[in-house]
């Protein structure tokens, strides 16, 4: 299944900054239940990769599962033989998007400029992350989607929450990576589903 596939299911994708491998699966379990298709493990995490292969090996076959603030080469290795499927980075590092594309792996890069956007596109980039969202606003991401490819898919993350989501989606926003509306560290199964829920009941019809 192709990112466009898990997008169409679920816009959202759950970062777990700060999870603990042994929540993981409870944590993601709750989060499927509710009805969000992708999750993000940040490699600034406790043991990032241990959570990672259990979540590929448990949810694999229902969920894109992947890492967040990747920043070598070497890490997206890791991320693949790990069972990742999804490489997130917060800035526009080419070698980063091309090792994803060459291991197999999907890729949407962070970027806050047009040259930044263009050049990720041209590495293989599946989507693209504008980050800061926070440091930018739904009028800047329209003028962008005026001059990238009509298909580009452009997720904003940071900041993003159920009162903004609305205006970002009618920009054209294709998903959004959530952070801390959706988990903070020490937040139990129910409440990141209860999160979620309310998350996804702000998405327009």
């Amino acid at each position: 299944m192709d990112l466009k596939s898990y997008l169409a299911r679920c816009p959202l994708i759950a970062i777990l900054r700060g999870v603990q491998p042994h929540e993981a699966a409870a944590i993601a379990a709750a989060l499927e239940t509710a009805g969000i298709a992708i999750v993000e493990v940040p490699l600034n995490s406790p043991d990032p990769l241990a959570s990672i292969a259990t979540l590929a090996r448990d949810f694999g076959p229902h969920l894109l599962i992947g890492a967040g603030t990747v920043m070598t080469e070497a890490q997206v290795a890791d991320i693949a033989r790990a069972g990742g499927r999804l490489i997130v980075t917060p800035h526009a590092d080419l070698a980063i998007t091309r090792a994803a594309k060459a291991h197999g792996l999907i890729a949407i890069p962070g970027f806050f400029t047009p040259t930044e956007a263009f050049a990720t596109l041209a590495a293989g980039a599946d989507a693209l992350k504008l980050f800061p969202a926070e440091a930018a606003s739904p009028a800047v991401l329209r003028a962008l989607r005026a001059v990238l490819p009509p298909n580009t898919e452009v997720l904003p993350v940071g900041g993003i929450d159920a009162g903004n989501i609305p205006a970002w989606r009618a920009a054209g926003a294709a998903g959004f990576g959530i952070g801390s509306a959706i988990y903070k560290p020490g937040d139990t199964a129910q409440i990141v589903a209860a999160k979620a829920r309310t998350l996804l009941a702000s998405l327009p019809a």
